[in-house]
C-alpha cells in the first residue's frame, strides 16, 4: 500500500475570476515558506499557475496532459520553482482536450489519483482546478482529501456554491472517499465598499466556521505579480497581499493540525 499523502487539496470554484489560481500559488508559497514540501498541480488548461510560478512554456516538457492522457510518470512532470520547497506539475492548452480523449476510459475519473499515489516526498499538494465542474475537476476531487473554495466578495458570491458542494458529495459517495469542504476564503475584498462588507456578513452567516478568518484584499500588486512569474511573497513581500496570504497559510496549517488530532 502506498504511503498516504499528508494532504491533497483542490482549489476550486466553477466561477472564473475569483482569485482561484492566485490563492493556489500564493498559499502554496506561504506554506512552503514554513518549511513544508509543497507541490502545485496545474490542472487548468490556461496554465496560469505555471506562468505565475515562473515556468515558461519552453520549460514544460511534460505537463498534466501527458500525465493524465498518456500515462507519463508524474515524477517526470514535476518542475522546481524559484520558491524554496515549492514545485509544480505544469499545464498548457493541450489539457483542454482531455475530456474528449478520456471519454471511453473506464478509469477516467481516477487517473490523477492513481498518478499521485507514488508521490511520497511532499507534505502538501494543491490542485489548481479549471473554472468548471468538468472531468478535470472531478479528477482533482477524486485525488483530494478536501476542497478549498475561493469566493469573490461580490453580489452573486454564493451563487453556484451549492452545485460545487453537491459535486463534492457525489464524488465522495461514488468513489467511497472522505472528501470534504476544507473551507471558504473570501477574496478580492475591498473594505471601502459597503457591498463587500454585506457579502462577508451573509457568507459568514450562511457558512459559519467553514469561512476562513483571513480575508484576501483586492490589490494591484496581486494582479501584477503573475506577469513577472513571481508569487506575491517575492514580488511585494511587505505588501497587504503577501501579508494576507502568509496569514492564510498559517490559518490553514493550524486548521490542518486540529484535524489530525
Amino acid at each position: 500500500m502506498p504511503v498516504k499523502l499528508k494532504r491533497v487539496v483542490s482549489i476550486a470554484n466553477q466561477k472564473g475570476g475569483v482569485g482561484k489560481t492566485t490563492t493556489a500559488i500564493n498559499m502554496a508559497a506561504a506554506i512552503a515558506r514554513n518549511g513544508h514540501k509543497v507541490l502545485v498541480v496545474d490542472l487548468d488548461p490556461q496554465g496560469n499557475a505555471s506562468t505565475g510560478l515562473g515556468i515558461s512554456p519552453d520549460d514544460r516538457e511534460f505537463t498534466a496532459y501527458d500525465v493524465l492522457v498518456d500515462g507519463v510518470d508524474i515524477q517526470k512532470a514535476i518542475v522546481e520553482t524559484n520558491v524554496k520547497n515549492l514545485s509544480i506539475v505544469t499545464s498548457n492548452t493541450d489539457l483542454s482536450s482531455a475530456d474528449a480523449e478520456l471519454m471511453n476510459d473506464k478509469g477516467r475519473l481516477i487517473r490523477l489519483r492513481n498518478s499521485l499515489e507514488g508521490i511520497r516526498h511532499f507534505d502538501y499538494i494543491f490542485i489548481d482546478c479549471p473554472p468548471s465542474l468538468n472531468l478535470l475537476t472531478i479528477n482533482a476531487f477524486a485525488a483530494s482529501d478536501s476542497v478549498l473554495v475561493p469566493l469573490q466578495s461580490e453580489f452573486y458570491a454564493l451563487e453556484g456554491l451549492s452545485q460545487l458542494i453537491l459535486t463534492v458529495r457525489e464524488v465522495r459517495e461514488a468513489l467511497g472517499t472522505e472528501l470534504f469542504i476544507d473551507g471558504v476564503v473570501l477574496t478580492m475584498f475591498d473594505r471601502r465598499v459597503k457591498l463587500a462588507q454585506q457579502v462577508e456578513i451573509d457568507v459568514r452567516d450562511n457558512l459559519k466556521s467553514l469561512v476562513y478568518k483571513t480575508i484576501i484584499p483586492r490589490t494591484v500588486r496581486l494582479s501584477e505579480a503573475p506577469s513577472y512569474g513571481e508569487t506575491i511573497l517575492e514580488y511585494d513581500a511587505l505588501g497587504r497581499g503577501a501579508e494576507a496570504y502568509i496569514a492564510l497559510g498559517d490559518e490553514f496549517l493550524k486548521r490542518d493540525k486540529k484535524k489530525q488530532k
